[in-house]
């Protein structure tokens, strides 16, 4: 593929709700401008862009994936990401390296929270924002109430640009009404020009708000609006790509992706009407003294290139996705990593289509590629040493569903590490960490399909074998009232014995940690002895009585005691101390404790109610409630961590998405006596 100059160069994120269409747009995008021999399609598993082989088992995208093609003079790079929310690591990604969001909106279905959440972010990177309607060769969909639910849910901005005339519940034409001129097509995608049917008027209104909204974006335009005179076609193009530039137009494409119908006008749109990479500048970076600055997308300024998605591939290694913002990346050339505060070496520079992949000389402004081997991760900056910047990364989704890795082979834990290192580079939405309480290790991510492909990973890539349980609470345990007790260690053996006594007092008490004193009088216990006294117990306390838990809120007071001028030692009062522990403990009303963590969850108003309920089943306390923005509630409450290990799954279930939350640790509570038993049996089986 030649070189393109950045006024020539369109890179289009394709965004929306999962199932809505998008890898299936992109695929008939690539066909219809020959840059495939074949439409692939996500049922036969031939698709360009879904290529992994999770990806064509679960026939459903899981990650960014990008495919370069040529047309009209224009190379067009398509960045398709994922819908499922589980895998919205990609969306972030894709966001951040495009110039326009392309929002697939399935015509059966309609506005659904993926297409929302897609605009939002399009609003949050400042980028170029189109809509698509698809699925419209499909029984029951319907694009003009689409469109109602489109302008309904993002104002008057949304100005479609294609529409269908509809006969018989079919399709039978789509009107291009810039150019206002209407297509028929065949089986194969080709376009034959029709008399514009006619549609009673409505045609005439969607006219009138296309112009309407050109006179928007400038004050001559709205001013020969305004004297009643119409927009020239050239007046019409120019009007609507400033205001798709400047995020004042919406425009609204639709077709079918499976026979092709209004891809060529979509492409013609993409060409004429969404920004080009060098028309913005990127404005979210800042200097080397922490200063906000615009790098402008220029070939001849020293280079800055931003790696928006990193792939650990077992065979070719590391591969860092960039976007060149200025400049020119070119191998063996040196740059600076703003991140790490080292500088890399650039490698082999490739372009990839799918899985495909073809050596590049160089990638200049506005482009996207490849460099294999390198050490910068997603998110980083590489500049020249003359321009030191660095781009602010997108804030990606916390994990917010943990289970514990338990491995089907033993001896795999340093595999285990390696591999996951290798998957959290790839995915910044996973996270890991061993507990050292529990001594699990824990994979955290957006649900439970994200982790079941996450350890799919493993297996394929890296060879490790591994399954997912949930993660063993941290309980704790702790006594509610006073007890005195007695603790002799008296042993003989052949030469010197053993013997150690202690009386000690245990009560509650606040503290974490133990809480140590005595009071002995008239020298019945060594001081030189209270340190192992007290090395004892904490020893003890490691393990409580009822299941097992560490033990907290504890005061030992030591209050008298013998020793033996011969046999007594540290170790004798250390073992002493222990009995005494294990003596008293059960005696002192133990109890068990369970986590508290504090829950703030933002639903829509709608379901603010459900929440509720399923909190009050979940033994959650509310807190307060504060509306929040767009339509949505706040809830605030404690919830035991017991009971919040498939809250991910209610949220996204309870609100179809739209649902967020965070839960941390707040505080130790006492455990319901009537739950008391299933812990320790729990705890019983685990030790089995």
């Amino acid at each position: 593929m030649k070189q393109y100059n950045s006024d020539k160069i369109k890179n289009l994120a394709i965004t929306g709700h999962g199932g809505s269409g998008k890898t299936s747009l992109a695929e008939s995008m690539l066909f219809f401008a020959k840059a495939t021999d074949r439409l692939g399609k996500i049922s036969d598993g031939n698709t360009v862009l879904d290529y992994d082989p999770e990806e064509i088992r679960r026939k459903a995208t899981l990650s960014l994936s990008v495919a370069p093609f040529e047309y009209k003079e224009y190379k067009i790079n398509i960045i398709d990401t994922p819908g499922m929310f589980d895998f919205a690591a990609g969306l972030y990604e894709g966001a951040k390296a495009a110039e326009s969001i392309v929002i697939a909106v399935s015509g059966k279905s309609g506005v659904t929270v993926g297409a929302k959440k897609a605009k939002k972010i399009a609003q949050e990177n400042k980028k170029a924002c189109a809509f698509f309607v698809t699925k419209l060769d499909r029984e029951n969909s319907d694009f003009y109430k689409v469109l109602e639910e489109l302008k309904s849910a993002f104002g008057p901005s949304v100005c479609p640009i294609v529409v269908p005339f509809v006969e018989n519940s079919k399709v039978s034409s789509y009107i291009n009404l810039i150019e206002m001129k209407a297509y028929q097509y065949d089986d194969k995608g080709n376009a034959k020009e029709v008399a514009i049917p006619n549609t009673e008027h409505r045609l005439e209104g969607l006219i009138n708000a296309i112009s309407e909204a050109v006179a928007e974006t400038d004050e001559a335009l709205f001013e020969k609006y305004f004297s009643g005179e119409k927009f020239t076609h050239d007046e019409l193009v120019t009007g609507i790509h400033n205001g798709v530039k400047n995020g004042e137009i919406y425009p609204v494409f639709c077709g079918s992706s499976f026979d092709l119908s209004g891809i060529d006008l979509f492409l013609d749109g993409i060409v004429n009407l969404l920004p080009n990479a060098g028309e913005l500048t990127e404005s979210d970076a800042v200097d080397d003294n922490g200063k906000s600055v615009e790098i402008a997308c220029d070939s001849t300024k020293p280079t800055v290139a931003y790696v928006f998605k990193t792939i650990a591939d077992p065979f070719v290694g590391k591969m860092s996705f960039f976007k060149v913002v200025s400049g020119k990346l070119s191998q063996d050339s040196v740059l600076f990593n703003m991140t790490t505060g080292e500088s890399e070496k650039i490698g082999k520079i490739i372009s990839v289509k799918g899985k495909k992949q073809e050596d590049m000389g160089e990638i200049i402004a506005g482009d996207i590629g490849v460099v294999t081997k390198l050490s910068a991760n997603t998110g980083d900056t590489l500049c020249d040493l003359s321009a030191k910047v660095k781009i602010t990364p997108p804030k990606f989704p916390n994990p917010c569903y943990n289970m514990a890795i338990k491995m089907k082979s033993k001896g795999d834990e340093s595999k285990i590490s390696q591999g996951m290192h290798r998957l959290l580079e790839e995915d910044l939405t996973l996270g890991f960490e061993i507990n050292n309480e529990t001594h699990e290790q824990i994979l955290k991510g957006l649900g439970d399909q994200h982790l079941d492909v996450a350890i799919s990973k493993l297996m394929t890539k890296f060879g490790v074998e591994v399954y997912l349980d949930p993660p063993t609470v941290a309980y704790r345990e702790t006594i509610r009232k006073k007890v005195k007790v007695e603790g002799k260690h008296k042993k003989q053996t052949g030469g010197h014995g053993q013997f150690g006594h202690v009386w000690i007092e245990f009560e509650p008490c606040d503290s974490e940690d133990l809480n140590f004193e005595e009071k002995v009088f008239g020298g019945s216990v060594p001081r030189g002895f209270f340190p192992a006294v007290e090395k004892g117990l904490r020893d003890s306390m490691q393990k409580g009585v009822l299941a097992g838990y560490p033990v907290v809120g504890l005061k030992a007071t030591l209050v008298d005691g013998s020793y033996h001028p011969v046999d007594s030692s540290e170790m004798s009062f250390k073992m002493a101390a222990a009995l005494a522990y294990r003596s008293g403990i059960p005696q002192a009303s133990p109890v068990l404790l369970e986590p508290i963590g504090r829950l703030k969850a933002v639903v829509p108003d709608g379901n603010t109610g459900d929440l509720m309920g399923e909190l009050n089943k979940k033994r959650g306390k509310v807190l307060g409630m504060n509306p929040a923005e767009d339509g949505m509630t706040l809830v605030e409450a404690e919830v035991p961590s017991a009971e919040m290990h498939d809250f991910t799954m209610l949220i996204r279930q309870m609100t179809q998405g739209a649902g967020y939350f965070t839960f941390d640790f707040e505080r130790y509570d006492q455990l319901p006596s009537n739950l008391e038993q299933d812990v320790i049996e729990k705890s019983k089986n685990m030790e089995e």
